[in-house]
């Protein structure tokens, strides 16, 4: 079993070697690249310095896409300039040697569930068959969100992966705000024949419709999260507290504490 913790966040492409650095002395062996709010990182030769660097450190590297995605909706325009952005990130994963492109699918509107499942579907085939086309590397990731009405529970995402072959993120602070429970049990043996798992973990806050914010995580949480971990899979966590990486370097204390 090989567990990597780490940060949602490398900084900005000046900060990103100093970093990558700090990350790697503080023991912490992966990092999710926050393009969140727009693809920062612009040129191949900025990506490959990072990759080079994130390999000498043994620190695997994923990519969050932007937040403003919605493969579902009833403007055409607006579900192409999501597959472009998706598209977008795949090509810089690719020079950044990124293994994973987490991305939020979309919102339910005034469709139904199964017509948004299929929309969706049908999106992710598409930008799987353009990505083989033009040789991207990453995988995508539907994640698991955290409102009960966006496109995310833990039985849709596992039908996609099941029906695309896709990756998929497990994000366990969306699934308490969503289900008001972690589901640890049910979440691990319904993605149970995978062998690698990315996860997100953080303290949240969340009222009767779902998230709110991410908060600190707490440390009782984070020994539930580790105690619950299949064992003989390759598994990445990563934070999405306020301060990620302290919460991350506290997550592998506490593995270590329980090895």
């Amino acid at each position: 079993m090989t567990i990597r913790f780490g940060p949602a966040g490398l900084g900005g492409v000046k900060e990103a070697i100093d970093n990558l650095e700090m990350y790697h002395k503080l023991g912490l062996r992966a990092c999710e690249i926050a393009f969140t709010y727009g693809v920062y990182i612009k040129n191949k030769e900025d990506a490959t310095r990072i990759r080079k660097i994130a390999k000498k450190f043994k620190i695997k590297l994923s990519i969050h896409a932007p937040y403003w995605i919605n493969l579902n909706s009833d403007d055409e325009e607006k579900i192409e300039k999501s597959k472009q952005r998706i598209l977008k990130c795949l090509e810089v994963g690719t020079w950044l040697g990124a293994d994973i492109v987490v991305f939020h699918c979309g919102f339910f509107g005034k469709k139904d569930k199964e017509e948004s499942y299929q929309n969706i579907k049908n999106a992710i085939l598409e930008l799987q068959e353009k990505a083989k086309q033009k040789k991207f590397t990453p995988k995508l990731a539907p994640e698991t969100t955290g409102k009960i009405n966006v496109f995310g529970s833990i039985n849709e995402i596992a039908r996609l992966v099941e029906e695309t072959g896709c990756s998929f993120c497990i994000d366990f602070a969306h699934i308490l705000a969503r289900y008001k429970s972690y589901k640890f049990k049910e979440v691990f043996e319904r993605f149970r024949k995978y062998k690698k798992i990315h996860i997100h973990f953080s303290g949240i806050e969340y009222g009767e419709k779902g998230e709110r914010h991410h908060k600190k995580t707490d440390i009782k949480d984070w020994k539930k999260l580790i105690s619950n971990l299949p064992k003989n899979k390759q598994i990445t966590i990563i934070n999405e507290s306020p301060t990620p990486v302290d919460d991350s370097v506290i997550g592998l204390r506490i593995l270590g504490d329980n090895s």
